[in-house]
Formats: structure tokens, sequence, C-alpha cells
């Protein structure tokens, strides 16, 4: 074992719990990592993610922070942690997937990529290079290689050379990330992208090219972009089956709470998804019970709490009747309570996962949790 990675228990199949430690703390995994993309979980205060959340660690994106507030901005604060006064580990996306997101608006060469700005149309170039230097620029516990994220369905030419490509720029990445030493006094880990679409072989290929790298940890990439869960499932199996034991496994922007639970179960460690926020400003909770859309009439005189199983302050002190009024007369409060909540959720179910990883009946409680996770109430 490493000193940044520790596995604490195992339960006979591929999930298992572990610890990573990091300069800004530890992280108990399995971790789900609400994602602040710009420098904020949407709606939500840093003192309700460390208190109210149990949040452990969370995401920033190098794309989005590089154009607003700048780098400039982010050196003269010191880095993220101190621009947003948040002094747990932060982990950040290299700006990839962001970038080849921009279909209409990108140009892709071996040396990086071109794009136009978002925000204001101006033009920018991110090489690996580049995504590196803006990563020790934001100073994250945790940063990712530049790698091509693919679309699905994806031709397999296509995504052998994208894969390859982002195998070329993972080597000038790590060159880079050699020669240029951190600039806040913390140490920072990179974590290298197994790319190849849906397809096995080039999966296995990519898993085992990143394996060699021998870094702190290692991510999948390319998977909850619209392929069917059991294609995800099947890749992600996979992939797990060679990534180093030894080394946390990163299953990048997933998912569900069912596609969570899942992706424990095959070896995953951490996870990210933007769905309890985004989902919950669309007034759908996640819920022990269920998935509760909260602008339905059956709740109008629910005068209830809004989770009895809930771990939050909010689902004990507002009334699924209140909430579905908030959402229903468009007031702000709705979305903080529902993203305190869905945030709340997602932490206590990889909590009470890592419960039954170290009671050793993971797999029997997952299979009997997930019917009711997925019902619609």
């Amino acid at each position: 074992m490493s000193e940044f990675f520790t596995i604490n228990n195992t339960t006979g199949g591929k999930a298992r719990a572990g610890t990573i430690s990091t300069d800004h703390g530890t992280i108990e995994t399995p971790i789900f990592m609400p994602v602040g993309t710009v420098a904020s979980v949407k709606t939500v205060h840093q003192r309700e993610l460390k208190e109210d959340i149990g949040a452990q660690i969370i995401l920033g994106n190098t794309y989005h922070l590089n154009l607003r507030p700048t780098m400039d901005v982010m050196q003269a604060a010191g880095g993220l942690h101190r621009f947003m006064n948040w002094d747990l580990p932060i982990l950040t996306d290299s700006g990839g997937y962001q970038v080849f997101s921009l279909s209409k608006s990108r140009k892709l060469t071996e040396e990086g990529v071109k794009f136009k700005s978002h925000i204001d149309g101006s033009t920018h170039f991110i090489s690996p290079e580049k995504s590196m230097e803006i990563q020790r620029q934001i100073g994250a516990d945790i940063f990712m290689a530049f790698d091509e994220c693919t679309p699905y369905p994806c031709d397999y030419n296509l995504a052998k050379d994208s894969m390859e490509m982002t195998h070329r720029w993972l080597k000038r990445c790590i060159a880079w990330t050699d020669e240029n030493p951190e600039l806040y006094g913390h140490k920072q880990n990179l974590f290298p992208i197994v790319q190849g679409s849906t397809y096995s072989d080039l999966r296995k290929i990519s898993a085992e090219f990143i394996s060699e790298q021998n870094a702190a940890g290692n991510a999948i990439g390319g998977l909850s972009v619209g392929e069917p869960e059991e294609e995800m499932y099947r890749i992600t199996d996979e992939v797990t089956d060679i990534l180093p034991k030894d080394k946390p496994r990163y299953l990048m922007g997933v998912g569900t709470p069912w596609n969570i639970l899942e992706s424990i179960g095959l070896g995953v460690d951490m996870m990210d998804c933007v769905m309890p926020t985004r989902n919950a400003r669309n007034a759908m909770l996640f819920t022990w019970n269920g998935v509760m859309n909260m602008k339905n009439e059956k709740w109008k005189a629910d005068f209830s709490p809004l989770d009895e199983m809930g771990t939050s302050y909010v689902d004990h002190q507002y009334s699924k009747a209140y909430v579905r009024h908030l959402f229903v007369a468009k007031e702000y409060l709705g979305k903080q309570i529902a993203s305190v909540h869905n945030l709340a959720f997602y932490l206590d179910l990889v909590r009470v996962a890592r419960q039954h990883l170290v009671a050793g009946d993971f797999y029997e409680w997952k299979k009997s949790v997930i019917p009711n996770l997925k019902q619609r109430l």
C-alpha cells in the first residue's frame, strides 16, 4: 500500500473501503465528490458542505476557473483553497471534457485544443502542459491529466486514435509535472485517465498503459456520456480488473444513487456528478425510499418531514408541503433546501455503503436497497 491510499476492508468481491491521505485531510472511500465547477457548489455554502452535508472533498474545473476568475486572481488569492475558503481536499478536472463538448467552436491538433470561450467568444488554447500549469496555479490536492473524451456512440477508429493521443498527452502531462513543483506548499497528486469508449480491447490497452505510469491514483473517463447503464458497468468491470488494486480508482461523472452503488461493487472508490444539485434545482429529490418530484400535487398538504430517513438538518426542519410550495412559488430557497438534501443523501449513501463494506455484507445490502432507490414516489 502507498502512503496516499490504504485499503481498510474488502468484502470478498471487488468492493473495498479505503482511506486517501492528502495534505488537506483524509478521505474515507468509497466517496462521492460534490461538483463545485466555478469555485462554488451551486446554491450551497461551504459551511453547509462541511458541517451539514459531510463533504470530504469537492471538485473544481480547470476550463471554467481559467476563464473566470482567471489564474492571475487565483494565484493572488493563494490558490483555490484560500480563494473559496475551503480547507479540505479539492480535485480538479483537466478541462478536457468541457473543451471537447464545445465541438462547434474548437480545433483539435496534436499540440492541443484551440477553442472559443462560452462567456465572451474569445479564443484560448489548452495543451497538456497548459492544463498542468493551470492546475498547479489552482492548487488542487488531486489533479487530472489532459485527455480527449470521445462521444457516444463513437467510431472504433476514432476511439482508437483519440485514446492513443490521450496516452501521448499523458506523457507530456507527466513530464511537465515532474519539472514544475507545487506552488502553495502542499502535495498535488496527478491521476491519468483511461479512455477507449465502449470497446473492450481499447479499454484494456488504455488501462494497461495507465497502470504502467505508476500514478498515485487512476481515473476512468469517457463513460456516463449517453451509453446504456449495462455498457458502463461492463467497461468499468473490465477496467477495474486491470487497474492496480493498491491505487484509488475514480469513475468520472457518475451518477444516480444506483449507479454509485453498482460502481462501488465493481471496485470504484471515487465518483462525482452534477446530478444531485442539478436535479435538486429542478425539484427532483433522491431519498432512501425513492425519487420525489417536489412539484407534484400529492405533496401539497403533506406536512411530514422532507425525508424521515435523511441525515441533513433540512430533512427534519422542512416539510414536503413547504418545499413544494417554494418550488411552485419559484422561491430560490426551494433550490437551496433541495440541493442540501440531495448532496447530504449522496454522502450518506456512500457512508452507509462503507459501513456495509466494513461489516462484510455490502453486496447483499446493495441488492436489497437498489429497488427502493429507483422507485418513483
